[in-house]
């Protein structure tokens, strides 16, 4: 491996999340795992208890400067970002031998962006929205199944299957209140690239957010080089 890399060649770079936006796109072409864009999303509740799951992420925006994810309001992950609106997330492509850690601030995503990303899904995923209490006790997985069966019948969907051969669906099924978009804004963020005995390459951007009509308007990035 070589000594040099991008991060470790002349000046660091001014905008962490660009490169973000360039790593991810490189982790798709090189089709390395199944979800290149998959992230461990760590939030913590009131108490200072901490969760993590993996999570994937639908979009970086490198100006303003946030990343988007979707899930149930009502789920765990969003009781916690409700009680503490902060989260941490992390990037990592072995294969690739890089890293990428983001904490910050987070909000809601506005309702027109979690209407277009909903709409978007395929309506097998649209149902499970309906049909699931994300996070809550269910008292067997036929009881489950009898939720999806619901859903499929509010909606004159068919019942999707574990063979995946109902035939095609494009009624409506619109986004239910409890379900939508999070956006993640960046604080600090640290970029990583494996190194030869352990010497890896490590720059640590931060910057002060400011909230500003439910967003945030960010300062300057300040950017440290950190030893591995």
């Amino acid at each position: 491996m070589s000594t040099q890399t991008e991060l470790s060649a002349g000046a660091p770079p001014a905008e962490p999340l660009e490169i973000l936006v360039r790593w991810l796109e490189e982790a798709r072409r090189a089709a390395t795992q199944p979800n290149p864009n998959a992230m461990v999303l760590a939030t913590c509740d009131a108490a200072g208890q901490p969760s993590a799951r993996v999570v994937l992420c639908k979009g970086v925006t490198a100006h303003p400067g946030y990343i988007a994810f979707y899930t149930n309001y009502a789920s765990r992950k969003g009781r916690e970002l409700a009680a503490n609106g902060r989260a941490a997330a992390v990037f990592h492509w072995d294969a690739l031998h890089r890293q990428v850690r983001i904490e910050g601030p987070v909000l809601r995503a506005p309702a027109a962006d979690s209407d277009a990303y909903f709409a978007s899904r395929p309506w097998q995923s649209r149902l499970g929205a309906w049909a699931s209490e994300q996070s809550e006790p269910v008292e067997s997985r036929s009881a489950l199944e009898q939720a999806l069966t619901v859903a499929a019948e509010r909606f004159a969907a068919p019942v999707p299957n574990a063979q995946g051969s109902e035939p095609p669906f494009d009624g409506p099924i619109p986004r239910p209140a409890h379900w939508g978009g999070y956006r993640l804004w960046a604080e600090s963020v640290e970029l990583w690239i494996e190194g030869p005995a352990r010497i890896h390459d490590r720059l640590h951007w931060k910057r002060s957010l400011r909230a500003a009509d439910e967003s945030f308007a960010a300062g300057p990035w300040s950017v440290t080089r950190l030893q591995p």
